[in-house]
């Protein structure tokens, strides 16, 4: 499994072949192909439309009305390429690929010879079957002791005899087959799979069962007990049962009690498991067989004997069948070369329920007649010595143990004085493989040869659930010298390729041999990745071994075993060296000296960074070296990599010491981190610590690797310290792109569009002048007048209507109720406020109707309206100061407000955070005395000043702009002409009337265009978030203006609602949203993710997928688009992010690797035009080009009012001229990054649509590596990355990327989000995070439009004014 190549399955099919269709082109370099490409055969004059014609050969567009035609037109959907079967990879233009280096070590030695075990001897007396054996060790050794089982406190707890085994064998054996269904129709047959789940403190009961199934021919699959439902990799046991096709299970009566059950009793069905049907084994319930039943022996054969379950690096768990001839000939070779005798002794430690445990102490044993004492996990964890002393009590002459047995007895010893270990002719240590097992057989030796401990009696073994042994060291022979070690370069060994260290003692590794290969087999070494070709003799590769004594096959999955099972090594020419097959055994080694094996590591803990391997143990024991003892809890420790950016990255996570302060772990951490990068030359990715006892654990106590990677990579693992490298050990980042000159000249660029195709990237609304009645424009030059004229001639019109929260109307303005507030507000500020004509008033009010009166109030009287955003009652600390400000910045002459702004205004928690004594004249227009101005103020000339729109930028940038009475009704009117609005039509708006688009809909367009508009607070929608959709089927509204933030709360107070809303909705009136327009007035890209979880949500209301659109204004120009009710959709493209960061647009595929959807801003209103400039050169732009969006158009603002603290900066903002192509138009920069794109959809007048779409604000963009960045991209990706990332902010911080995520979850998951935003900015955005902060939901700052103001987090941030939770810095 842990190999890359898995063989195709028997009954999949081969690839198809496509090499015989075409060659593939070489690779050219990339050409964009012009948009606008002519098809061949066809003049240009001619558009496709017209070449279509109907059956009967009539032109189409002869027969039909030109309307039909060009609705026709519009529904004609973009021809798209045809898809590619497979995106390509494009790693290799990405990453920058190391140079190889000319001194990496090379093999140089010749190829290896195939390594023979010494044959097989055959014994007279050795049975045809292990059931044979068991037979007639029963009959005729009936008292001789088979298996002592200790209790917990290590002092035996019953003996089990031969002759007991046997009648116990045979009992369940005759129970299996004949007592567990009808007389008829029995459940189990021979062949059937089992499953045996006892306790590893029972092994008298797993032998019965083991034995009883072989004698029934049924084949044991032992499996862990399950102890509950969280158990590390439990739905991976159940993939074993299921593909070993389990349906029975066997169990002892008290580990049934103990499973976990159902609150009925039953027991639970776990995660990924087959049904199970559970049988005690206990003999109570076994039934004696008849007297003439006898089980069937039949000799070895080559059907299954049982199955042994695996675990592979994936953590996939499969079950390794041994045959029945398999299982007596390894019993064999194991009773040769460790000279087994009947009748001995020997204690195991290990799990016998598979690999060394099974093999030498459940089935090697009964062939031998030995007295096996089984010491259980959890004694080894009360007293470590309890083996040592059984060694020493039964004189036993082998034991069977790990090297963390050796070192608790060792680090125990001190306890016991008169312990003799001089019995033991061999002590097998089963990791003997391992690269610390060197120094703990060395430490034990050290300790022990003063107890009768011989020197030669240590024999590592290696091991593997598929080839079984494929190595053991032979007992020695007394004073002979013990075998040479091999002490190998670490440099050498990454490379693969054997050296011998001389010089440098720290990067050497040491290890031993573990003898020679098993009689009766035959090993060869082989490369451990491509096809199976043979090794040079000074190469590392994996062991392969042929033998009758291996596993057979994984199974069922035929696939996965040909790979492993049927292995034919090949010569360097690549030609096969013979017919018979070999078994991968998973270890990586090489063959010594007088054909001693060595290992080196395990394929499964291979790392392969920077194509170099990298042996997982080998880490940890590095790890461990750096004097754990003050931080790491019991050694545990785990190693694993993860892939990110097209590399294997390492990570270490160990268990923290509930009592290691920071401090210690800190030290700790960084000395691992210079111990590793010294000794192995690997960068660390990332180390992390977590609380002790936190990782999930195998079965005997170890960490299951699988699993805690995969919390790493699920975030929940939740460290409690964690250092991440990703600048040291991150190599292959692309290289910086460098930035050419600006001195490009006009005439090559317009030469370059022209040779590559491209239009000038530009685009227009309709046009205003030819479109209305001129009578009207007259009347309408003035707002003033218009609201003048529309008192007269149609006085009782409701212009507005207010709701509350609970959707009723509070406030309605006719015509001439207007007119009539205005004309007592006009009438006040001159008598109380005294002022004078062109001074500016600034209007303090809710969002209702009373702000719309003092505005035409201010216009009446001459003045100049500044309307800002009353502060919060509930936090004057944070936002009156900003009130404030506008106030000081605009010079205000004097405030209209109501009374309780008033009194807040005075108040004394105003005075704690501004100086309320000098406050400007206030006003309040809550009841004035019905009094007339003397005259209504008309400007000399329409140039005037009629408003100031001050807003706050997302740079935290106040800026105010004038807004002339010719911009008012340009304005006023394109919008009109767009959104086809009369005295008729009714449109709700949701919207905050302070600034832009929002309080031009709200206080202007319907005094203009006579429409009534139903005036919806948006913070009512806090306490009734159905306010907004209900009052739009109620009024059966087909127009309505929204905020992004608005929407938010909808799907916050509604998403798990629409079933009510939907009953709501029905209950109060029939109508759904059906035929409804929505339009979000933004100044940013639309937030594509936002509207479309929007319309998902609430398609069960009836509202349409295609009902939400955008606009798009600035401060240059508050309303550039905005989606009309004629014009095509808006559509949606997919450009390709790496072209966008060089400021260039590719269009892709939708679900191209590496994309980045963007929707249309809307459409441009009426007498707008647009152009992309280059914003450097200030040069027009192809139409394949990110550039800054120009505007020219009748209602750009006039000029900033001020722009606070940077006047002269600006100034080149409004009238700007292009450096080249035309001279004359005058253009205001926007400030935002966006492109045309032409569409094959057409507009109104048949001519085809060219689309807007906006990309980021130009101020907020990253340059970081000489690419643009922007922000919201980088977000999204963070807040993929956890469940638990609420909002997100990125800046750049002296060329660092920061990070700010505000985590919505419980504070242990807070460092899980550490690594995984590193991983996601790397993988998708190809940059290092230098900071990660942590921090509480709610701090980052977002203004009243709901953009984020990431210059303010900035500024907090390096003030050190955050308060996170944790911040992460990255090396």
């Amino acid at each position: 499994m842990a190999h890359s190549r898995i063989a195709p399955s028997q009954n999949s099919a081969p690839p198809p072949d496509v090499t015989a269709v075409a060659p593939p082109p070489t690779r050219g370099p990339r050409v964009d192909l012009p948009s606008n490409a002519v098809v061949r055969g066809m003049s240009r004059g001619q558009s496709r439309s017209s070449m279509m014609e109907t059956a009967d050969g009539v032109p189409v567009n002869s027969r039909v009305s030109t309307k039909i035609q060009q609705l026709l037109n519009t529904l004609k959907r973009p021809k798209r390429p045809p898809l590619s079967e497979f995106f390509t990879d494009d790693s290799e233009e990405i990453v920058e690929v190391p140079q190889p280096d000319p001194n990496t070590p090379k093999p140089e030695g010749r190829q290896i010879m195939p390594v023979k075990g010494e044959p097989l001897g055959v014994v007279s007396n050795w049975p045809p079957a292990l059931q044979a054996a068991l037979a007639r060790w029963g009959a005729t050794q009936g008292k001789s002791p088979a298996l002592t089982a200790l209790d917990i406190t290590g002092k035996p707890l019953y003996t089990l005899t031969y002759g007991k085994l046997w009648s116990r064998s045979v009992k369940l054996a005759y129970t299996l087959l004949n007592k567990l269904g009808t007389k008829n129709e029995q459940i189990l047959k021979p062949g059937d799979r089992v499953a045996l789940v006892y306790p590893n403190s029972d092994p008298g009961m797993f032998w019965v069962a083991f034995y009883g199934c072989l004698l029934a021919e049924v084949i044991p699959v032992p499996i862990e007990v399950p102890l509950s439902r969280k158990d590390a990799g439990i739905s991976q046991v159940g993939f074993l049962l299921g593909s070993c096709g389990v349906g029975l299970a066997l169990t002892s009566e008290i580990c049934l009690k103990g499973l976990p059950k159902t609150p009925t009793g039953e027991i639970l069905q776990f995660k990924g498991w087959p049904r199970l049907k559970w049988v005690v084994t206990d003999s109570k319930y076994l039934t004696k067989p008849s007297k003439d039943w006898q089980p069937h022996v039949p000799t070895a054969n080559t059907d299954p004997a049982y199955i042994e379950y695996k675990a592979s690096k994936e953590g996939t768990v499969v079950g390794v069948a041994v045959s029945k001839v398999a299982m007596l000939t390894h019993c064999q070779a194991l009773t040769q070369a460790c000279n087994y005798c009947e009748g001995e002794t020997l204690v195991n430690v290990l799990d016998f329920k598979k690999d060394m445990g099974l093999w030498h102490g459940v089935l090697t044993a009964v062939m031998n007649r030995i007295h096996t004492i089984s010491v259980p996990y959890a004694v080894m964890k009360a007293c470590p010595l309890s083996w040592v002393q059984r060694v020493h009590i039964h004189k036993a002459r082998v034991a069977l143990v790990k090297c963390r047995d050796l070192h608790w007895a060792m680090m125990a010893h001190r306890d016991q004085r008169d312990t003799s270990l001089g019995s033991l002719r061999m002590l097998i240590v089963a990791d003997g493989a391992n690269p610390w097992s060197v120094s703990s057989c060395d430490a034990f030796l050290n300790v022990f040869q003063s107890h009768g401990l011989k020197p030669e009696v240590i024999c590592p073994c290696a091991t593997s659930p598929e080839a079984m042994t494929v190595a053991i060291r032979r007992p020695g022979v007394p004073g002979a010298p013990l075998p040479a070690r091999a002490i190998l370069s670490m440099g050498g060994l990454s490379h693969g390729v054997i050296r011998v260290n001389t010089e440098d003692k720290n990067s050497a590794l040491t290890v031993q041999d573990v003898g020679h290969v098993m009689p009766g087999a035959l090993m060869c070494i082989v490369r451990p990745d491509g096809p199976p070709q043979l090794c040079k003799t000074d190469e590392i590769g994996e062991i392969i071994i042929n033998s009758r004594a291996g596993g057979t096959m994984y199974y069922g999955l035929p696939g996965l075993t040909k790979n492993t099972f049927e292995v034919i090594p090949v010569n360097a020419n690549g030609v096969p060296i013979g017919e018979i097959p070999f078994v991968r055994s998973g270890l990586l080694g090489f063959v010594g000296p007088g054909s001693l094996i060595f290992v080196v590591g395990k394929i499964e803990g291979l790392l392969m960074v920077s194509g170099r391997r990298h042996n997982a143990d080998d880490l940890v024991a590095t790890a461990l070296a750096v004097e754990p003892v003050k931080t790491v809890y019991r050694g545990r420790i785990a190693v694993f990599s993860v892939t990110v950016f097209y590399d294997e990255r390492v990570v270490i996570v160990a268990e923290q010491r509930p009592d290691a302060s920071e401090e210690d772990s800190f030290q700790w951490m960084s000395r691992v981190l210079q111990a590793i990068d010294s000794i192995h030359q690997v960068g660390l990715y990332c180390l992390a610590l977590v609380p002790a006892n936190t990782l999930p654990k195998t079965p005997l106590g170890g960490i299951h690797i699988s699993d805690t990677k995969q919390f790493f990579l699920d975030g929940n693992l939740h460290p409690c310290n964690i250092l991440m490298c990703p600048h040291t050990c991150v190599t292959n980042l692309p290289k910086p792109r460098q930035k050419q000159p600006v001195g490009v000249g006009p005439a090559s660029v317009m030469v370059g569009n022209l040779v590559a195709g491209k239009r000038i990237a530009q685009a227009a609304g309709r046009d205003l002048g030819m479109i209305e009645d001129q009578d009207l424009v007259r009347k309408h030059q003035y707002l003033t007048e218009a609201l003048h004229w529309r008192a007269q001639t149609d006085p009782d019109h409701v212009l507005y209507v207010l709701l509350n929260a609970k959707g009723v109307t509070v406030g309605t303005a006719t015509c001439v109720q207007l007119h009539k507030r205005a004309e007592k507000i006009a009438a006040a500020l001159t008598e109380k406020g005294s002022i004078n004509t062109g001074e500016n008033v600034v209007l303090l009010y809710p969002p209702g109707i009373d702000l719309i009166a003092s505005f035409y109030g201010c216009l009446y009287a001459g003045c100049v309206p500044v309307n800002v955003r009353p502060p919060h009652p509930q936090n004057l600390a944070a936002t009156l100061p900003t009130v404030r400000m506008i106030i000081d910045v605009s010079k205000a002459a004097c405030i209209l407000t109501t009374q309780n702004l008033m009194r807040t205004l005075r108040s004394k928690e105003a005075a704690a955070s501004v100086n309320i004594k000098t406050w400007p004249t206030i006003i309040d227009t809550d009841d004035l005395p019905r009094r007339r101005p003397p005259q209504i103020y008309k400007p000399p000339t329409a140039e005037m000043i009629a408003y100031l729109d001050f807003s706050v930028s997302t740079t935290g940038m106040l800026t105010g702009v004038k807004i002339s009475h010719a911009a008012v009704s340009a304005l006023c009117r394109s919008i009109k002409l767009q959104c086809e609005l009369y005295s008729s039509r009714q449109i709700a708006i949701c919207l905050d009337p302070y600034c832009g688009l929002g309080f031009v809909l709200w206080c202007l367009a319907s005094v203009y265009s006579g429409h009534q508009s139903i005036l919806i607070p948006p913070f009512e929608l806090e306490t009734c978030p159905s306010l907004w959709l209900s009052t739009l089927s109620q009024y059966r509204i087909r127009d309505t203006f929204c905020s992004y933030s608005v929407m938010e709360l909808c799907i916050k107070g509604l998403g798990t609602q629409t079933e009510l809303l939907k009953h709501d909705l029905s209950h109060k009136c029939e109508h759904s949203l059906s035929a409804l327009s929505c339009v979000v007035i933004a100044e940013e890209r639309p937030r594509l993710a936002l509207t479309h979880s929007f319309s998902k949500l609430f398609k069960d209301v009836g509202l349409s997928s295609r009902a939400v659109s955008t606009a798009f204004g600035s401060r240059v120009n508050l309303a550039i688009c905005l989606q009309g009710t004629t014009g095509p959709d808006p559509c949606t493209v997919y450009v390709d992010m790496k072209s966008l960061r060089h400021d260039r647009v590719r269009l892709v595929e939708r679900g191209a690797p590496q994309s980045l959807p963007l929707m249309e801003s809307g459409k441009i209103l009426p007498g707008v035009r647009v152009i992309i400039v280059n914003p450097e050169t200030r040069g027009p732009l192809g139409d394949s080009h990110l550039g800054e969006i120009w505007v020219n158009s009748p209602h750009n603002a006039s000029g900033y009012y001020t722009i606070y603290g940077e006047e002269s900066l600006q100034a080149d903002h409004f009238n700007t001229k292009l450096s080249f192509g035309d001279p004359h138009t005058l253009w205001a920069r926007t400030g935002y990054l966006g492109f045309v794109k032409r569409t094959e959809l057409l507009d109104a007048s048949g001519d085809r649509h060219d689309a807007l779409f906006v990309v980021g604000s130009l101020d907020e963009t990253l340059e970081l590596r000489g690419l643009r960045y922007h922000p919201n991209d980088i977000e999204t990706s963070v807040s993929r990355a956890h469940r638990s990332i609420a909002e997100s902010a990125v800046f750049t911080w002296t060329n660092l990327l920061v990070v700010v995520s505000e985590l919505c979850g419980s504070e242990q998951d807070a460092l899980d989000l550490v690594p995984l935003i590193t991983n996601v900015v790397l993988e998708e955005h190809h940059l290092i995070v230098g900071v990660v902060v942590i921090v509480d939901p709610g701090v980052i700052p977002i203004n009243s439009r709901g953009e984020k103001q990431r210059m303010h987090l900035r500024d907090s941030f390096l003030a050190d004014q955050l308060d996170p939770i944790y911040v992460a810095y990255n090396m």
